[in-house]
């Protein structure tokens, strides 16, 4: 044999690259859902995300035009037996984060089946455990719950890196896909449609609004916008930007006011005081903020008082900090003198800090009372009731994902899509809008949202077709017993309000 050949034979054989599949388990459950007992079908799993592609692989095994990008973990709920599809509602699910799972309106408020927590949302001791649940809105719509890449289960395939996936273009690109995809497998293109997004997830869901039509023809009926941002230079604090603090404040009155740090009248109704907030935010603050230094020292002192009469704050303080409240300051300055801190996602919450001192919480109670909960009932729900098994670790909240995450298109300027829902809504003019919103809520405060619909310059025409509904709770306001039992049903007339009589 000459040196050739054998160089030929000790050469090691090309692996082929493994190549993606589609995972699916279908199982079928009942439930007893007002007074009605109804069965439905899950599929769990994941579904591959292709894109079409000039070069062919076939190491790899792919189909002409076709290059695997990731694999996609989706949990959707379908009535069983239902004799014309194209009547019956689908919606699409999926929460914030950015790197968040699609877990918490899964398992919190949509699914038929929900976390146990106290009526009012506080952790329970371990173990934790699910219920059936009475207030999934499954007897209006089909479910499709969906995890964007880097969060749940849901991967880039082997050769493609997370990172790209990481930023605002490519996540509303590669979740509108899944929709499409999963849209054409089911058979549910003349079925009405809907998206429910929460935190992020609203903005996801104002983005694919514009994309679902733009790329793929697809019209929605609905879209439901659970503790909304699409405007975020309504939240985020930065010299120059004094907006913020105006739309902040009162959510700082509603948490001073149920934590009872207010005084006399004020102490009384919750509404009447929000309303007497709203107002005084709108016209005396923003015009004292509007003269930064020209403002006079008796009106500066007339703004100090009513600020500490709204938010329990001492007068010393609300001077240092120059009439703008920074909303981590606050959640450890309001309860400062009992040692305590208050929750950023829901405000009701209270934590304790090793250093009661600090300028800002440790971590957030409020994010603290659901994490353990929520991660435990989903790992043992998805084996044990939907028989899908994996090894990998189910990423409730991947911060590494946050930490990375792009927002390169909307470089030297504010991420906004406001714009794109206003314009998805014109095309569409049937295309309706809910938005769910917290007064405890200080990660999307509901007076930023309703300023953000105040500027989104509808025609006059299609203004009543945005509507919302307030809560007594936070940022995950179905955590609240009485607040998921409304929620529920503002989100079951609102789907009845989009879909058109048959």
């Amino acid at each position: 044999m000459s040196d050739k050949s054998e160089e030929r034979a000790e050469r090691p054989v090309e692996e082929k690259k493994p190549v993606p599949q589609d995972q699916l388990v279908t199982t079928e459950h009942h439930l007893a859902l007002d007074g009605k007992d109804i069965t439905y079908t899950v599929t769990t799993g994941t579904l591959v995300l292709k894109e079409e592609s000039e070069k062919i692989d076939d190491k790899a095994g792919e189909a002409e035009g076709e290059k695997p990008k990731a694999t996609v973990f989706f949990v959707a709920y379908t009535l069983k037996d239902v004799d014309d599809p194209a009547k019956r509602p689908i919606t699409f699910s999926f929460n914030g984060g950015p790197g968040s799972s699609s877990v918490w309106l899964h398992l919190g408020v949509l699914g038929p089946r929900r976390v146990m927590m106290d009526d009012l949302g506080q952790l329970p001791p371990p173990p934790y455990r699910l219920t059936d649940n009475a207030y999934s809105l499954l007897d209006q719509t089909d479910l499709v719950f969906i995890d964007p890449i880097s969060t749940g289960y849901s991967r880039p395939v082997v050769g493609e890196k997370a990172k790209e996936f990481l930023n605002f273009k490519k996540d509303i690109e590669s979740v509108g896909d899944f929709i499409r995809l999963y849209t054409t497998r089911y058979q549910r293109w003349l079925s009405p449609k809907f998206l429910i997004g929460e935190s992020y997830g609203t903005t996801r869901a104002a983005g694919l609004s514009g994309y679902l039509q733009e790329r793929h023809g697809m019209y929605l009926n609905g879209i439901m916008l659970v503790s909304s941002i699409l405007d975020f230079g309504t939240t985020d604090v930065q010299p120059g930007n004094d907006l913020p603090y105006i739309l902040y404040l009162p959510s700082y009155a509603a948490t001073a006011w149920y934590h009872q740090r207010l005084k006399g009248r004020l102490q009384k109704d919750l509404r009447r005081l929000l309303a007497e907030v709203e107002e005084f935010s709108r016209t005396d603050y923003a015009t004292a903020l509007l003269r930064g230094a020209a403002a006079s020292p008796k009106a500066r002192a007339a703004i100090i008082e009513q600020l500490v009469s709204y938010t329990g704050l001492s007068a010393d303080y609300i001077d240092r900090v120059n009439l703008r409240i920074e909303i981590m300051r606050f959640t450890k300055e309001l309860l400062r003198d009992q040692r305590r801190t208050i929750g950023r996602l829901d405000s009701r919450f209270t934590g304790i800090d090793r250093d009661s001192g600090g300028e800002t919480f440790e971590h957030d109670p409020s994010m603290s009372a659901i994490t353990g909960p929520y991660t435990a009932a989903f790992y043992d729900y998805v084996r044990r009731e939907l028989h899908f098994e994996s090894d990998l670790p189910y990423e409730v909240l991947n911060f590494k994902a946050n930490e990375q995450w792009s927002f390169a298109q909307h470089e030297n300027r504010y991420v906004e899509v406001a714009e794109t829902l206003r314009k998805a809504m014109t095309i569409n003019p049937y295309l309706k809008v809910f938005v769910a919103n917290g007064f405890y809520d200080l990660a999307t405060p509901y007076f930023a949202t309703e300023y953000t619909f105040n500027h989104l310059s509808l025609d006059p025409s299609l203004q009543a077709n945005v509507s919302m509904g307030y809560y007594e709770a936070g940022h995950m306001m179905y955590i609240h017993l009485p607040s998921l039992a409304k929620l529920k049903q503002d989100l079951a007339t609102f789907i009845a309000s989009a879909v058109p009589a048959s």
